[in-house]
């Protein structure tokens, strides 16, 4: 139970929060590293969280969100989805407008 408390803390906490294999800047497998290229392509600075570094939340956060793999993309509380979802998102702008609400609300 502290670990789903946890995750709730992490996306709560963050309006922008990346679970990823590795790091922005080493990350670990391809599909985190072509999400976090999406996201930082945004220019908004977001939070992430390492699933190597942290195997509990590495088996805990699919069953909490309901989604089965990783990279998980979190704005505003909700779930946006992985690799796929976002890179789709990032060429038609929709992450762009997306991160760009989230920024501005969190700058207000």
């Amino acid at each position: 139970m502290e670990v789903i408390e946890a995750i709730k803390n992490q996306i709560s906490e963050n309006d922008i929060l990346l679970y990823m294999k590795g790091t922005p800047q080493f990350p670990q497998c391809g599909f985190s590293s072509r999400t976090v290229e999406a996201v930082m392509s945004c220019g908004h600075k977001f939070a992430y969280v390492n699933i190597l570094e942290h195997p509990e939340i590495r088996s805990e956060l699919p069953k909490y969100a309901n989604w089965p793999t990783f990279p998980q993309l979190w704005v505003k509380g909700e779930l946006v989805g992985g690799c796929d979802i976002v890179t789709e998102m990032a060429q038609s702008g929709e992450l762009q407008g997306l991160l760009d609400g989230a920024a501005a609300t969190k700058e207000a």
